[in-house]
This record gives structure tokens, C-alpha cells and sequence, in this order.
């Protein structure tokens, strides 16, 4: 059976995350006595919703060639205007989750509307979008944790039997959409295109500020999606949330082999990425390693990380 030099790429790929991925646990396996355990894994699992749902839509944005250092305060002020609704105006779950949902897909339409429109490259837009999220959360909350009470908690309890959470579920579900979103429709491979060669697209005749738009609203619209999953696991809303979750996101967009220069990415590979992190600071963690070394090794990855992106673009 032929196979497309594509297929047998992206193949390559995920083999090659699958045995780093392999590598790792087994490392922290024999290391450690508790690593290798059920309650360890799933634990893993269950913690990893809301940076899954974040790296996806970083992962777009990337690939248009953008990148957004906001979507860590978007989650926090979506989950603070959904705790608001919740606990002070007497809304309803799903009002206030839709509310939740909305404020990420404004500040992301305006992300990437501003960026488009005005030229401006993305990552100033999205660093004033951060401190604007920032502020808003603040006020919505009174600078104030929220506590949300039971009405979210089922979202990130583990099913009986199973150990893993709807949220879980959830998150998998996301990528999956989200990679047949950017490999099977016109808006995924118009994002390839324009973080490709933006001005190619241009000059064949076709705006990006449509798609421009449209990826960074979805990138908010999931930071929403996020700050939910997040608020149902703490069962509260604090404006202190997501803080460095743009860097956890950018991270495992890196390491999943994602491209910084724009199109080229891989939601699945993301997905691995998302792993190797958690999995990576969970058997620091059991090793008895500080939050010092811990950044230390993490960030000495991503470099390694980023060498090899380069690597491969210059060899392509």
C-alpha cells in the first residue's frame, strides 16, 4: 500500500513523540515507587484538561503565524465573569458558562482582528490583551476568590471505575475536532497558507483577516472552554488564574513540534507535548526536585525544542 510522503511524516512524528513520551515514564518508573500507579496516572489525566484545551488553540494561532501571550488572563477573566453571573447575579450554570464562553471569543476576535487589520504583529496586540484580561478580572471579581460551591464540581470528577473526569473526555474530544478542523477544512488549510506565506495568499486575491479572525476567536473561545474545566476542578474563580499559561501552552506547542515561524503544526503532536510536560514535572515532582530545578529541566526541553524546529527548517 502506497503512503503519502505526508501521512508517513506526520506517522514519523507521532512514533517519535510516542517513544519520548515512553521514555520518560519509564525513566520516573524506575525511579520512583509511586510513578508507575494507577492513582498517578489518572491523576495526570485529570489535571491536564484545561492546558489541553489552551495548547490546541495555541497551536492554530501558531500555525497562521501569530501567537497569543493573553490566553492565560482571557481564562481568568472568563471564569471570573462566569463566577460573577453565578455567585452575585443569580445566574444560571449554563448562562454563566455562556458568558464564560463569549468573553474568550470577543477578546480573541479582537486579538486577532487588530493584528489583522492594523498590521500589527500579534504578539504586542495579545501582550496589551493580557493586561486588559488581567484588569477585567480583577474587577469582575473584586479582587476576590469566588467559591463556585458543588455545581461544577462534576465536570472534573473521575467517573467511577474509569478514573478519568468528563473533562478528560472533553479535552480529547477537542483535539480530535480541532485536527480535523485544520487538515480537512477550507479554514484549517487557508491557516497553513497564510503562516506559510501570508503575502502569497494576499496577492492570489484572497483577504486573511477572515481566517485571522476566526482562529484567534476560536483560540479565546477554548481559553473560555478552559477557564470552565479549571473553575469546576478548584470549585472556585480566582483573578490570579492562568498565570503562566501561556508559557505551558507555548511549550507544548514547541515540543509537539509545532513551528514558531507559522505553517506547520500538529493538534495531536500538541497533545503529546501537553503529556511530556505534565509528565515531565509530575516525576520531578516524585523525585523530590524543587520548583527551581523543576523550571530548570523544563525550560532546558523547550530550548532542545525549539533547536530542533530550527533544525528541520533548515533542512526543509
Amino acid at each position: 500500500m502506497n503512503v503519502s510522503p505526508g501521512l508517513r511524516r506526520g506517522l514519523l512524528q507521532y512514533a517519535g513523540m510516542f517513544f519520548a513520551l515512553s521514555v520518560l515514564v519509564l525513566f520516573f518508573s524506575l525511579r520512583t515507587k509511586t510513578f508507575w500507579s494507577a492513582t498517578t496516572l489518572t491523576t495526570i489525566a485529570n489535571s491536564i484538561p484545561d492546558l489541553t484545551v489552551v495548547a490546541v488553540g495555541m497551536t492554530l494561532i501558531l500555525i497562521v503565524g501569530g501567537i497569543d501571550l493573553s490566553v492565560g488572563s482571557v481564562m481568568a477573566w472568563s471564569g471570573s465573569v462566569m463566577a460573577m453571573l453565578m455567585v452575585d447575579q443569580g445566574w444560571p450554570v449554563a448562562g454563566s458558562v455562556a458568558a464564560a464562553l463569549l468573553v474568550g471569543a470577543v477578546c480573541g476576535c479582537i486579538n486577532g482582528w487588530i493584528s489583522s487589520y492594523f498590521r500589527i504583529p500579534s504578539f504586542i496586540v495579545t501582550l496589551g490583551m493580557l493586561e486588559i484580561a488581567r484588569g477585567g478580572a480583577y474587577l469582575a471579581t473584586r479582587s476576590e476568590t469566588k467559591y463556585l460551591g458543588p455545581r461544577l464540581e462534576w465536570l472534573s470528577e473521575p467517573w467511577l471505575g474509569i478514573g478519568l473526569s468528563p473533562a478528560f473526555w472533553i479535552a480529547i474530544a477537542i483535539v480530535a475536532i480541532a485536527q480535523w478542523l485544520l487538515h480537512r477544512t477550507v479554514l484549517g488549510r487557508m491557516a497553513v497558507a497564510i503562516g506559510t506565506n501570508s503575502e502569497t495568499v494576499r496577492m492570489s486575491g484572497l483577504s486573511t483577516m477572515p481566517t485571522q479572525v476566526a482562529i484567534f476567536g476560536l483560540g479565546g473561545f477554548l481559553c473560555g472552554i478552559a477557564a470552565t474545566i479549571q473553575c469546576s476542578r478548584l470549585s472556585t474563580a480566582d483573578p490570579n488564574a492562568g498565570a503562566g499559561m501561556e508559557l505551558s501552552a507555548i511549550a507544548a506547542c514547541v515540543i509537539g513540534g509545532t513551528s514558531l515561524r507559522g505553517g506547520m503544526g500538529s493538534v495531536i503532536s500538541t497533545f503529546f507535548g501537553v503529556l511530556i510536560v505534565s509528565v515531565l514535572q509530575t516525576g520531578l515532582a516524585q523525585m523530590g526536585a524543587s520548583d527551581p530545578i523543576k523550571r530548570i529541566v523544563t525550560g532546558a526541553v523547550i530550548v532542545l525544542a525549539v533547536l530542533l524546529d530550527s533544525w528541520r527548517s533548515r533542512r526543509s
